[in-house]
């Protein structure tokens, strides 16, 4: 198996026969001489490009909660310097053994293109509610906004404006979004998605080596794992974003401890990641997977492709 692959070489291969159940209608994927089952594999490759992954997969997962079996199919293909990721946004690992979805889990046809050679913009693009932030390697997006703010309806959903203050934060101790153990939950079309570190897909424990890619933002930077290689020492990376000292002064008052993505502050030099939650590998830029806010991305450093941006409801 070329070692381009984001898999491991004891990956099993399973025919395209076996697996006409999981192709895609309207994304394309299609049976093929062989898949690679990306089932609980945990990646391994550290190519930031994405041409590298091009290839058809495969996985099985189970919501756990609801006892109901999904196959996972996903799409890497390449051309004219951009890859489409498509997928049916079913995960390569089981899910929502510990979630409280509000709404069931449904198949999805997606589809994300970017470019294969991405390249910093004048300025940084805030992230916003019309963009996805990402896809995966597993074909499940990265969608890191949630609509709801306090005092705005139930303060789930409904908060569009963006210059609304006391926006939740997903993975905020306040937050009550129902997110599984893989930080991701089910929007109201059914679509699986997650809000941070996904959990499954890199070494959370003790790694020997910094960490994998895991999928790529939508401006086509990659996105690696939490694990860096800090002059032979292998750590997580830190932040630099600091919670606000003190209490909020409106709103829901209360101490600043992270429930709102206005709780954070970005201070530059006082962790590893500049503010869109990147850095430099090898001679490479890409965002980090972190354990507290902006959990990946805190900005695009590059333009997010039109591929990306969130369909009307």
């Amino acid at each position: 198996m070329p070692t381009s692959k984001p898999l491991d070489r004891s990956t099993k291969l399973i025919t395209g026969a076996s697996l006409a159940a999981l192709t895609l209608g309207a994304c394309g994927v299609s049976s093929v001489a062989a898949h690679e089952d990306l089932t609980d594999i945990e990646l391994t490759s550290r190519s930031a490009t994405c041409v590298d992954y091009v290839d058809t997969y495969s996985a099985s997962a189970t919501d756990v909660q609801n006892r109901l079996d999904y196959g996972a199919a996903i799409e890497i293909s390449a051309g004219r310097g951009r890859c489409t990721i498509t997928s049916n946004a079913v995960p390569n690992h089981d899910f929502n053994a510990t979630g409280r979805f509000a709404n069931p889990f449904r198949t999805q046809d997606q589809s994300y293109t970017l470019t294969a050679t991405p390249t910093a913009a004048a300025r940084p693009t805030p992230l916003s509610l019309m963009y996805d932030n990402a896809v995966f390697l597993n074909g499940v997006k990265l969608d890191l906004m949630a609509a709801g703010c306090f005092g705005v309806g139930d303060g789930r959903i409904g908060c569009f404006d963006m210059s609304t203050p006391y926006r939740y934060d997903p993975m905020g101790p306040g937050s009550n979004f129902g997110a599984d153990e893989h930080n991701a939950h089910t929007q109201p079309d059914g679509t699986y998605h997650y809000h941070g570190n996904p959990m499954a897909l890199f070494d959370q424990t003790n790694p020997n080596e910094p960490s994998p890619v895991i999928g790529f933002a939508a401006d086509g930077f990659p996105i690696f794992g939490s694990f860096i290689d800090d002059n032979g020492t292998i750590r997580a990376a830190e932040p630099s974003y600091r919670l606000r000292s003190g209490t909020r002064t409106g709103g829901p008052g209360g101490t600043y401890d992270g429930t709102f993505i206005d709780d954070w502050e970005f201070v530059a030099g006082s962790g590893d990641l500049d503010a869109c939650n990147g850095m430099v590998q090898d001679g490479v830029y890409g965002y980090v997977v972190t354990q507290t806010y902006p959990h990946v991305l805190g900005c695009f450093t590059g333009t997010p492709d039109a591929s990306f941006r969130k369909r009307r409801p």
